[in-house]
């Protein structure tokens, strides 16, 4: 998630060295390893499909065998466990939808192949209430179902590691749902409905039950394929690659895209839009396929158009980027979200800055390839992907890195005072500037207590040994220790659980 601006953050007197960042975003910038192409297209594509770094073709939907690699632990959440449901490992979404933007309706044919985590007579998924249930089957048979409030209850008997195939029919005007944080850009997550009737969705820590049935829970990961109907000329969007991309019924017809996502998301990684967009292409690091998908009126900027060079400078510190594709989607909001392979950001000037692309993309290793499976756990996230942020931003400036997180020091005793300790923060106040910073400095006091080589080793150890998995506290701390060779439970408990803030080292 894109941190609070810093007017937010740090009250109306900027630390100095913040200014001098701010004002110097272009200098020092990483070559990246090809130079972008840019080529804006407003209407549908017929040019092959990109091919990954590996060989593999991106655009191959995974066989049913395949659907392993969306297998998870769900649990329930520590901290919103009202959300969510363990009782439910899902594989794959296959979602169909259409958006009439005339009648502000979201038409579904949802396809959810899922995994029993034991017997029972029933199951549940989260389902917003706004939208009404028009058929729903299990294995080619109606079942019972109630829908209740955000639950949805399938009464029909599963059995524990069994695979089920659910089919539900649905349709409604879908609405944002109310978010657990005291942070003005983020008051609601969810499907959200503009002034021109085109949408977006942004939802961390939960929101994607707002437009489709999901486990909405981050120890969740699955795959998932998106098929996209709206009127021409407007475009719907979604997560991976672009398989396919036509318009039937000639002028004022209907646009129908189709994406592929080839490796498991949790469900506050999706990303769903349907507007007026313009697709333009760049090349990234090792011929990583980048889209920008940006409003008509709209030419993507320095700072998006910084996502090669952004991608470039993070793969030095992280390794090779993880996924097959890149891009970023322009949407109207204040906000912005690490979404898997397709960026979600604001259309505002700090949301699309090229410091802010530096952290979202730094979320592509830390929160997408590696997951936290329980919100408690954001800070693993959100302090890498700041502490990257400052790093790069002490480089654009041409500051040490000591002395310019040192400029933060009193500003993170407060956020610490404000919300507590970024690993024990207040449930009522997600997404707070704790978690960013104070999880920031516990990754430099780590970087002072191992050095360099080692820290950096490790940090981009990390996502590589845990791919593609939703995982926890405990874990990170045991491979640290195992990586670094030191007992780490000092730093660990003064940074992450302590009450006040520790000197920075």
């Amino acid at each position: 998630m894109t941190p609070l601006p810093r007017r937010a953050l740090v009250g109306t007197t900027l630390v100095s060295l913040a200014l001098v960042a701010a004002g110097c975003g272009s200098a020092g910038k990483v070559a990246s390893s090809s130079e972008p192409t840019a080529s804006p297209s407003a209407s549908p594509s017929s040019g092959s499909s990109p091919s990954s770094p590996s060989g593999e073709d991106p655009t191959d939907p995974a066989p049913q065998g395949d659907l392993d690699l969306g297998l998870s632990e769900p649990a329930e959440d520590s901290y919103y466990p009202e959300v969510g449901d363990p009782s439910v490992d899902a594989l794959h979404y296959d979602l169909d939808l259409t958006w009439d933007p005339e009648t502000d309706t979201l038409t579904g044919t949802e396809t959810l192949t899922f995994r029993s985590t034991g017997t029972a007579e029933q199951f549940q998924l989260d389902f917003a209430e706004p939208l009404e249930i028009n058929s729903l089957s299990l294995d080619g048979a109606e079942v019972d179902h109630e829908h209740r409030g955000k639950d949805l209850v399938v009464m029909a008997p599963v059995e524990e590691d069994g695979r089920y195939e659910l089919v539900i029919e649905y349709a409604g005007t879908p609405a944002p749902v109310p978010a657990p944080t005291e942070r003005s850009d983020l008051a609601t997550t969810g499907f959200t409905i503009d002034a021109e009737h085109q949408t977006w969705t942004m939802q961390e820590p939960f929101g994607a039950y707002t437009w489709y049935a999901v486990n909405d829970q981050p120890a969740d990961k699955a795959l998932y394929d998106f098929t996209l109907h709206v009127p021409d000329p407007w475009t719907g969007i979604a997560n991976g690659a672009k398989v396919s991309d036509e318009v039937t019924g000639g002028d004022g017809g209907t646009h129908t895209t189709a994406f592929h996502l080839a490796e498991p998301a949790a469900a506050y990684l999706v990303t769903l839009a349907f507007g007026d967009y313009v697709e333009t292409t760049d090349v990234g690091p090792n011929d990583v396929p980048i889209t920008y998908w940006t409003p008509r009126d709209m030419e993507p900027g320095s700072g998006l158009r910084y996502s090669p060079e952004a991608m470039a400078w993070l793969e030095t510190y992280l390794g090779p980027y993880p996924f097959d594709t890149a891009g970023i989607l322009v949407v109207d909001s204040e906000s912005g979200m690490e979404t898997q392979t397709m960026i979600t950001l604001g259309d505002t000037e700090y949301s699309m800055a090229e410091n802010t692309v530096v952290h979202e993309f730094a979320h592509q290793w830390y929160g997408d390839q590696v997951t936290p499976d329980d919100w408690r756990d954001v800070w693993m996230n959100e302090g890498m992907a700041m502490y990257l942020q400052l790093v790069w931003e002490a480089e654009q400036s041409d500051v040490p890195l000591d002395a310019y997180l040192e400029g933060y020091a009193s500003y993170e005793s407060d956020y610490r005072a404000q919300s507590g300790p970024p690993a024990d923060y207040d449930p009522a106040a997600f997404g707070s500037s704790n978690v960013y910073f104070s999880g920031a400095f516990f990754w430099h006091a780590l970087r002072k207590q191992v050095g360099d080589e080692v820290f950096l080793a490790a940090v981009k150890g990390w996502p590589q040994s845990q791919d593609n998995r939703s995982t926890d506290r405990e874990t990170l701390l045991a491979y640290l220790e195992e990586q670094t060779g030191e007992d780490l439970d000092a730093l660990w408990d003064a940074w992450l659980l302590g009450e006040t803030s520790p000197e920075l080292p």
